[in-house]
């Protein structure tokens, strides 16, 4: 379901309602006459509905994460708060950027648009902006040439899809003075070759057993996720574009499974 489609068709609908009401039929009913509920409802419905869309459009919007892709920075059941002017200011719905603010940089967890599937919302951390080169070999990541700093940090186990507990190292990656914790199964290959899909400006990658090496076009990001050999993401399914950015996840608000996490600010 296109839940802001959802709430913009609410919005307009109650406020049709409201706004006949107010330039028509107000001025037909007399003193003591009672309003009919279907003015009385979407009058009532429409202040807050309206709140709620620009809340929601304009300032932030809520997420709940459905999968383990980044582990460990965010967990499955974590209900997240994304800001959406920190990327610029966007028309709701159509997603078209009116007013430039700022621009995603390395290192940021960001939400965007699936480049497959528009309709369903992603969130990966940015590794590469338009113009950079990145590298992935030997689970070293590089940009531009220049290696990332990484520090193991202990092993990490957690249970995948409720079945079975996945054993592998922690380490801290910094990027750009960002630094976070990520997931490398030593054991596991670099990339799949063969869940590689075919995907725009896919000639500006090379692959092979050994890891893979893009070069981001303009206008275009790339992206991994913290889970790095648990995660679907720009090696696999390629760069995404500025059109579909939503917004810069910066806060966990819930969790049922554990509170703890309330209010912990990702990073």
């Amino acid at each position: 379901m296109n839940f802001p489609l959802v709430l913009l068709a609410l919005l307009v609908v109650t406020g049709g309602v409201w706004l006949f009401d107010y330039l028509v039929l107000r001025h037909r009913r007399t003193p003591d006459s009672i309003e009919p509920w279907w003015i009385e409802y979407p009058k009532s419905f429409f202040p807050i509905i309206l709140i709620v869309f620009c809340l929601r459009s304009f300032l932030v919007e809520p997420f709940k994460i459905p999968s383990g892709s980044m582990i460990p920075t965010l967990l499955v059941g974590d209900f997240i708060l994304v800001n959406k002017y920190t990327y610029g200011i966007r028309l709701p719905v159509a997603n078209l950027k009116i007013i430039d603010v700022n621009e995603p940089k390395r290192g940021e967890v960001m939400v965007f648009r699936f480049p497959e599937d528009p309709s369903i919302d992603y969130i990966k951390r940015v590794i590469g902006i338009p113009g950079d080169t990145v590298t992935y070999r030997d689970k070293q990541l590089s940009i531009n040439g220049v290696p990332i700093q990484l520090e193991p940090d202990g092993d990490y186990k957690y249970i995948e899809s409720g079945l079975a507990y996945i054993y592998t190292q922690r380490f801290k990656e910094n990027m750009d003075g960002n630094e976070y914790s990520i997931l490398i199964n030593k054991e596991m290959p670099d990339i799949q070759l063969a869940a590689v899909h075919h995907f725009p400006n896919r000639e500006n990658c090379t692959f092979d057993r050994a890891g893979f090496s893009c070069k981001i076009p303009e206008g275009s990001y790339f992206t991994l996720g913290d889970n790095r050999d648990g995660s679907s993401d720009s090696r696999y399914w390629g760069f995404v574009p500025e059109d579909n950015i939503v917004g810069k996840a910066f806060l966990i608000w819930w969790n049922f499974n554990d509170l703890s996490r309330i209010g912990t600010l990702i990073k």
